[in-house]
């Protein structure tokens, strides 16, 4: 199976810092290729994976102001699209735009719907609802206007968190600094609970910051340590009593609570989204719907088993989990493809009573089995890249236009040795044309009868 993995371009893939989608991407990916995948990932120039790097890009956009977003995500996105036909499958990750492209390729789109910007954007998601799949990261995400083929929780590796059996003295706020995220609730909280809180994060929104925020940091009380990167973040979250996530949106997923408790952490937050799918009331957090709540809570954290927290996100969020739920996704999508093969696809012209008409697309390094058949003779012409034919003891390089006749009886094969995808139009003849008369003597995919 290639898979084609389309990542944002405004972090780096994995990110240094901040970068949840880039995040999911990159554990994603390196999960993949572990289970023997073969993946492709399209991602900026700086990125670190163990697939294949694609890029047109050089670096993130949100980290180099030289970057145009718009020049360069239109010419990240036209490069997976030209090469479509390289892979068995295309995973978008980069929201609504890669739609716009889908209609022009015959391989699968699958698109990760990491949450809605807006409703603005819903008619992106509801032209292309027929004809690619979509998968929810949550079920508080899904819309009633969409179809979607599974929901597909956010996971994590649990070796970049190490659990922590003794908490700190603090509250923590991580994420991004913006009204939604309810950095001022989780100020409004430790103040009158008379816990220090520790906040860290990007500020995305800076008169919010400077008017909500910034008044209350005394470097005592109140800390703000900045967006930090993988190693400080374990440290930050395993030594905090509890993850405040006092958000004032209906979050999709939220990745730093499953991050917090993994570090053995417990996490308040409001109950809005997501957050019932993630937090067991009273046994890995609190769920509240008030400021009072929320301060209710944080009297009674201690009552948490912070081992519990950790068990939580072993059973429930681990990107082996999520890797092997996406995969069984892929192999949906593609048996659903009636003619789709391991080698590439095939689609029937014609059928007459003594003879049948096939269009065979081979993938790129792929080739079909070493077979024959009882009942049928075979002529194929190359319309668009090369075959390497077996017929028999012979091997025949084939160019577009050139053709070969396969006897009845003969043993034959063909196979891609390019690096674009070969079409070659089949005419079958004979008195019988299922799939059972063809006899594998050799087959790279394990098929032989």
């Amino acid at each position: 199976m290639k898979i084609a993995m389309l990542s944002p371009l405004s972090w780096r893939t994995p990110p240094r810092h901040y970068g949840p989608w880039e995040n999911v991407v990159s554990l994603l990916t390196e999960q993949l290729v572990s289970m023997g995948i073969e993946v492709s990932l399209f991602a900026s120039g700086d990125s670190i994976t163990t697939g294949k790097l694609v890029s047109v890009c050089p670096r993130p956009y949100s980290e180099d102001p030289t970057i145009d977003p718009k020049v360069w995500e239109s010419l990240h996105i036209a490069e997976l699209f030209k090469r479509a036909d390289e892979f068995d499958l295309i995973h978008n990750h980069y929201d609504f735009l890669p739609l716009s492209y889908s209609g022009f390729t015959h391989t699968p789109v699958v698109t990760t719907i990491h949450g809605f910007s807006s409703s603005a954007i819903l008619p992106v998601y509801k032209k292309y609802n027929d004809s690619t799949y979509y998968v929810a990261i949550s079920e508080a995400d899904k819309s009633a206007e969409l179809d979607y083929i599974a929901t597909i929780p956010h996971g994590i590796d649990l070796g970049q968190f190490t659990f922590q059996q003794h908490a700190g003295d603090y509250l923590l706020f991580f994420g991004r600094i913006h009204p939604d995220k309810g950095v001022h609730d989780a100020i409004k909280v430790a103040r009158l609970t008379g816990k220090r809180l520790v906040i860290a994060g990007i500020i995305q929104d800076e008169v919010y910051f400077k008017e909500r925020v910034e008044p209350f940091i005394d470097g005592s009380k109140v800390e703000y340590i900045g967006s930090v990167g993988p190693e400080q973040r374990q440290q930050v979250m395993a030594s905090a009593l509890a993850l405040l996530h006092l958000i004032n949106f209906d979050e999709p997923f939220g990745l730093s609570v499953v991050e917090s408790m993994a570090c053995g952490s417990p996490v308040i937050a409001y109950d809005r989204g997501s957050m019932p799918e993630i937090i067991q009331d009273g046994s890995n957090g609190f769920l509240v719907n008030d400021l009072d709540a929320a301060v209710q809570a944080v009297g009674k954290i201690n009552t948490i088993d912070r081992q519990a927290c950790r068990d939580s996100v072993e059973q429930h969020f681990t990107s082996r989990r999520m890797a092997h739920e996406y995969v069984a996704v892929y192999h949906r999508i593609l048996e659903q493809r009636e003619h789709y093969r391991p080698w590439g696809h095939y689609d029937n012209l014609l059928e007459r009573a003594d003879h049948k008409i096939k269009e065979l697309i081979v993938s790129p390094g792929e080739r079909l089995s070493l077979q024959k058949h009882r009942r049928r003779a075979e002529h194929w012409t190359v319309v668009s890249g090369e075959a390497l034919v077996t017929v028999g003891e012979k091997e025949i390089l084939l160019k577009p236009g050139q053709s070969v006749d396969i006897p009845r009886g003969a043993v034959h094969r063909i196979m891609n040795p390019g690096l674009t995808q070969l079409v070659i139009v089949e005419v079958q003849m004979g008195d019988y044309f299922g799939e059972d008369d063809i006899i594998r003597l050799q087959d790279d995919y394990d098929r032989c009868t």
